[in-house]
């Protein structure tokens, strides 16, 4: 019944590319307080992804929302695409490309011996382009206004990092990491490490601690199951 899945429960959502992490916690909050026919419902989800990011978005229900904290500081894993030889402000393609080098001189030894040294526990400097705080606002509204401010790095760990150059200069990858791990800045210092810059081109989370995202559902399919449930 939808009043006992209202009361507590934990779901698994495949977020679309372009949606904001709380545009998925908004809509699904909606048709479930509508379907109940209730002005108040706690909603939110463990751990945020980009809007250029897709997959599993951990949504918490009702009593579920206590276990949040400790569901965001699970592991994650990712797949993905760096393109080597250009960059841009965000990291990513929020932003407008900046940048152009060759690559023809990046071996397949280098992009190794790059991927060894991400391994382990680490100092990692979150991009401007990020919801951290800075003096009471948001490091992105610095970003967009122009305004460079510096940001403190965050201990991270890197437990697994596999490449894919075979669409060279398209490098596709799998990581598995720490709670506050930003695969953007991942992928700009591969690039700077390399010495022909990296932009993030693609980014899928396709685990949160023990969830996969081949168990989640859709928007939709989740609305639809909530239209279903017998009150």
């Amino acid at each position: 019944m939808i009043t006992e899945f209202a009361q507590g429960s934990t779901i698994l959502v495949d977020k679309p590319f372009e949606w904001t992490s709380f545009d998925a916690v908004n809509k699904l909050r909606w048709h479930l307080r509508k379907r109940l026919g209730v002005k108040k419902l706690k909603v939110g989800h463990a751990g945020t992804l980009d809007p250029l990011a897709t997959g599993l978005l951990v949504i918490c229900i009702g009593k579920h929302t206590k276990l949040i904290e400790g569901l965001t500081s699970d592991a994650k894993t990712y797949t993905g695409t760096f393109l080597l030889g250009r960059t841009t402000p965000s990291y990513d393609l929020e932003t407008e490309y900046n940048s152009d080098k060759p690559t023809d001189a990046v071996s397949e030894a280098q992009m190794e011996e790059v991927r060894q040294s991400f391994l382990g526990v680490q100092q990692q400097v979150p991009p401007l382009f990020s919801a951290k705080q800075i003096d009471g606002k948001r490091a992105y509204d610095y970003a967009r206004a122009g305004i460079e401010k510096e940001l403190k790095s965050n201990t991270i760990e890197i437990t697994d990092f596999k490449i894919d150059a075979s669409r060279f200069p398209e490098i596709d990858f799998e990581i598995s990491c720490s709670k506050g791990t930003y695969i953007r800045s991942v992928a700009h210092d591969f690039g700077q490490k390399l010495g022909c810059g990296a932009t993030l081109i693609a980014l899928r989370r396709t685990h949160s601690g023990a969830y996969d995202v081949k168990d989640s559902k859709s928007v939709d399919e989740w609305i639809a199951f909530i239209e279903e449930q017998p009150l």
